[in-house]
Order: C-alpha cells, then sequence, then structure tokens
C-alpha cells in the first residue's frame, strides 16, 4: 500500500515541485494538500505523514499548526527553508518528527519522508543546529505533548487513561509513545519496555521519584 502524503504550504510552485517528486515515488503519494492545516484538513483524507510549511500567510504559529494536525495520528515533518531557527525549535517542541529544507535534492527530500514512515527522527544538520540553543529541551527532545503523555504513562496509567485525562485518542496516545521510544533510541538511551520509560522519565525530570 502507497503512504499517503498531506502537504500544507500556501505556494503553489512548491506543491507543484514536491508533489511532483513524490508521486514519481514507489510506495508514496500527495493524497492532498492546503494552503493552510484548515484547508487540509477539510479534505477529511487519512494521511501517514504530513509536510508542513512553517512560515503560512494566515499568520498561523508551528505549534498551533501541529496541535490541530495531531488528531490525523500522522507525523509532522517541518518542510522549510531552514532560516528561522525560532521557528524550528517551536516546531520541535509542538511535536514535529523532523526537518527537511525545501532546497534539498530531490533524493534527500523523498529519504527523509521514507525516514518519518519508518519511525525515525529527521535529524538534519539544520534540526539539529536550531536546538542545540534550546537548553530548556530534555536531552531526548520530546514536545510538551511527548513529554505530558510521558509523565502520566511512565508513573503507571494505561494508554486508554493516558487518553481519557488529556482528551485524546487511544491510539495517539500510542503514536506518542512510539515517537518517544524512537526518540530516546536516536540519542542512545533506548527505553523498549514501559519501566525503561519510566527510568528515562525520571532521569529528565518528567516524573518525580517522591512521594
Amino acid at each position: 500500500m502507497r503512504a499517503r502524503v498531506g502537504v500544507v504550504d500556501d505556494h503553489p510552485s512548491v506543491i507543484l515541485g514536491v508533489g511532483s517528486i513524490l508521486n514519481a515515488q514507489d510506495g508514496m503519494f500527495v493524497a492532498a494538500w492546503g494552503a493552510t492545516v484548515p484547508e487540509l484538513l477539510a479534505q477529511e483524507t487519512r494521511f501517514d505523514v504530513v509536510l508542513l510549511d512553517l512560515v503560512l500567510a494566515d499568520g498561523s504559529t508551528p505549534s498551533s499548526n501541529i496541535r490541530a494536525l495531531e488528531p490525523t495520528g500522522a507525523p509532522v515533518l517541518a518542510y522549510t527553508s531552514g532560516d528561522q531557527p525560532s521557528l524550528v525549535r517551536e516546531a520541535a517542541r509542538a511535536g514535529a518528527i523532523g526537518m527537511v529544507r525545501k532546497s534539498e535534492l530531490p533524493a534527500t527530500i523523498v529519504e527523509a519522508v521514507r525516514a518519518v514512515l519508518r519511525g525515525e527522527v529527521v535529524a538534519s544538520a539544520d534540526w539539529a543546529a536550531a536546538l542545540d540553543f534550546d537548553t530548556d529541551f530534555v536531552t531526548a527532545r520530546l514536545s510538551d505533548r511527548e513529554a505530558e503523555v510521558l509523565s502520566l504513562y511512565a508513573a503507571g496509567e494505561t494508554a486508554a487513561r493516558v487518553a481519557a485525562r488529556l482528551f485524546i485518542s487511544r491510539q495517539t496516545v500510542l503514536d506518542h509513545i512510539r515517537r518517544i521510544r524512537t526518540k530516546y533510541a536516536a540519542v542512545g538511551r533506548p527505553a523498549p519496555t514501559k519501566l525503561d520509560l519510566y527510568l528515562r522519565a525520571v532521569e529528565d525530570g518528567i516524573v518525580s521519584t517522591e512521594g
């Protein structure tokens, strides 16, 4: 089955370009696109990954857009010029799984999408450089929502109970947990079990051992 890609960008030429690149690949195609996130979501199409421009003409922010995309369960890949590190950091905090520049070669863009589909973090040089200045991030670069999910799940809650407390679906919780494990593994701190997740949460100050 071919992976379904959503694209949010308000430049038609960019849409045509990335669409041509991805549609020419085996195993993926652009299922829908929009100039804004609401425009993309209005098409009620399922996505396996969403490419999101971080600067849109509607004045929206990366964090608000990523939160709006969260119910789709699709990981978000920042697709941007990369010239505003503050927006990259904001996207990472909101849960973006990585970044790829619009100026990259087609092969690099395709590999970035394939990496996301494999559940990997796309840690490009621009992505790493932007986050290196964010000293408030935990080592694994968890987003605020991921840290929130981890704090509850690692402390003993089930995925269903975490979902109920955060008013999200159980599948969304499981998607967050999968990405959390991927991020910890990417920095050499694997957490394959729930106990391991608890230990990582304690190490990063997300869960307290007191009480």
